[in-house]
């Protein structure tokens, strides 16, 4: 896409509670948010497998709950007096959900079975009191929930629009079987938007990336405009690197019919980062704290060896633990120029096209509430 006409967007939409509140009631709960790896939410290693897992989507909790091969998501609310289920981020083995308010118990699909008092009331229907069951889906290992509309609403968003093309730009990478080698997390004191559109260019790495530079040139590759609610492109190796790494070797196990030679960088709105390599997949998602601060979860994906052990990807991680502090020096200073009284929006380079899209669609949900059109 063209960005002669593409400026960044004001300042208050990066450091504006009022935006961030919208933002999480529409762009995260009202579109598809990645909640994280189906393996985090539910360990598949636990002595007594994990049943029920409390998130927050935007700004609505949620209650993930799994029971064998079935996943379903509930708001985390009890239909007695609205007391969570579970506090955010805590899990339960149990084979029932209770309400530790007043003891309202539902199954795992959500129906009421127990509600003290009520068992003798026959104006009461337990059928009109079970939980409000939310779209969940798990797509090559993600979970990704939608927390505005109960399942079978007309204003569920379609989760194959929101992927569009983005399965096809990752379809060569085995997403489904790999596990987690390693994982840091990081508080950004920025926004999230802001991290956001810093991943999306290499205008930067000059200056800011010397050890980047010397395994991926950084004029290299192509940013893609194609269906979905994504951005992104893809960079190259230089002659003799293998991946991206401090000496340029493997990390980890080569991809089998991967090119090896690309790196894919592409973002799926609005929170899962995706940097896929030739041997492992990096990626990085976003929750955003305040309009000044972000959480980043930063995982390293491999394929597991026949015995089922994960290798540590310690090359990988070492160099982009190098690269995401020296993208989060950035940011800040980014955030903190946004406050100036003195800033105005910039017009974007021609390399910083996909940043261009990314505003570009940003600022259209903005009046539309939609991330697809």
């Amino acid at each position: 896409m063209t960005v002669d006409q593409v400026l960044m967007m004001p300042a208050e939409k990066y450091t504006s509670t009022e935006v961030l509140d919208w933002e999480r009631r529409h762009l995260f709960a009202g579109s598809w948010t990645c909640l994280g790896r189906l393996t985090d939410l539910f360990p598949a290693d636990a002595e007594r497998p994990v049943t029920q897992r409390a998130v927050a989507v935007g700004d609505v909790a949620c209650l993930v709950v799994r029971d064998g091969e079935t996943l379903r998501m509930f708001a985390n609310t009890c239909r007695h007096r609205g007391h969570e289920l579970l506090p955010e981020g805590e899990a339960s083995e149990r084979r029932s959900v209770l309400c530790p308010y007043h003891a309202w118990t539902y199954d795992l699909e959500g129906r009421l079975i127990g509600a003290k008092g009520f068992r003798e009331d026959e104006s009461f229907d337990f059928a009109e009191h079970g939980l409000v069951e939310l779209p969940v889906r798990l797509w090559e290992g993600w979970v990704f929930g939608h927390a505005v509309h109960p399942v079978g609403a007309p204003e569920v968003p379609s989760f194959e629009e929101h992927l569009g093309d983005f399965t096809k730009i990752l379809a060569p990478y085995p997403l489904a079987d790999l596990a987690v080698g390693d994982r840091h997390t990081y508080e950004v004191a920025a926004n999230w938007k802001v991290i956001a559109e810093n991943y999306h260019e290499c205008y930067h790495c000059p200056l800011i990336h010397p050890e980047l530079c010397q395994v991926s040139p950084p004029t290299s590759g192509d940013n893609y405009d194609l269906p979905g609610a994504w951005v992104g492109g893809s960079m190259v190796l230089r002659d003799g690197m293998r991946t991206m790494s401090i000496t340029g070797e493997l990390a980890a196990t080569p991809f089998p019919g991967v090119p090896p030679t690309a790196v894919e960088y592409v973002h799926l709105l609005p929170n899962l980062l995706v940097s896929a390599h030739p041997d492992y997949v990096m990626t990085h998602r976003m929750v955003p704290l305040s309009p000044d601060r972000t959480w980043v979860e930063c995982s390293w994906l491999v394929l597991p060896g026949a015995d089922g052990s994960v290798p540590d990807p310690a090359a990988a991680v070492e160099f982009w633990d190098i690269t995401n502090k020296q993208d989060w020096g950035a940011c800040e200073s980014v955030q903190r120029g946004l406050a100036s009284p003195h800033f105005r929006p910039g017009p974007f380079a021609p390399n910083e096209d996909a940043v261009a899209q990314l505003v570009t669609i940003i600022s259209r949900a903005y009046e539309t509430g939609r991330l697809v059109p």
